[in-house]
């Protein structure tokens, strides 16, 4: 019982720590030692070649896109960073799963904008600023989960040309760089909106544009 506690509590980060104790379990010939020690080695090595090869696939990027604003924008809106299909085509939330074209439109009662004109057009109309709040970071295709080394927007470009009212993020990963990176710097909160993003499926069209309204109230 005492050598099995001591297994449970090894340090798994560690595999030759852990070929080291299995050499140990060897003197006494413990089959229960050998097969917790096998299963245990599995995972590691399976762990170990997924962190692998995602540190390969993982890159620097930098933000391909201009902030939309000028001087009239009174809500300034920010997701996270650019999925893959954004930074291809040049724009924001370019992925045509994403609701965000959609779901604006509807709150401001227009026809949903198919071109990067259009958009763009649809948002200055409607005096909104849309930026991201990271400006680099290491990241593996469109994986928020795997962001790393975050480098965040400077919003003063923004801030100090219009009169923000208020910012808005869209979903909580862009909620959490915010915290950390920006909100202690301009001093400013920001109201997190449910993410628009397909991966966001409990939220319906429905539901979301009922929470995304609030930005016509500026």
């Amino acid at each position: 019982m005492d050598d099995t506690m001591k297994v449970e509590k090894a340090d798994i980060e560690d595999i030759d720590s852990l070929v080291e104790l299995r050499l140990d379990y060897l003197i006494g010939d413990t089959e229960y030692c050998g097969s917790l020690f096998c299963t245990i080695l599995y995972c590691r090595i399976v762990c170990i070649i997924a962190l692998v090869g995602e540190e390969e696939d993982k890159s620097m990027i930098t933000h391909p896109i201009e902030p939309i604003y000028d001087y009239n924008s009174n809500i300034l809106i920010l997701g996270s960073f650019p999925s893959v299909k954004s930074r291809e085509e040049g724009f924001f939330y370019g992925h045509k799963q994403n609701r965000f074209w959609k779901i604006v439109s509807k709150v401001f009662e227009e026809e949903e904008p198919r071109t990067i004109e259009e958009k763009k057009a649809l948002l200055i109309r409607n005096k909104i600023a849309l930026w991201d709040v990271i400006q680099s970071c290491d990241i593996v295709g469109s994986s928020d989960a795997s962001i790393t080394n975050v480098v965040p927007n400077d919003l003063s470009v923004i801030l100090n040309t219009a009169d923000i009212k208020a910012i808005y993020v869209n979903g909580k990963t862009a909620l959490k760089y915010y915290k950390k990176y920006t909100e202690p710097v301009i001093k400013r909160p920001a109201i997190c909106l449910p993410s628009t993003s397909p991966a966001n499926a409990a939220w319906n069209m429905e539901k979301l544009l009922t929470a995304w309204k609030c930005i016509s109230n500026h």
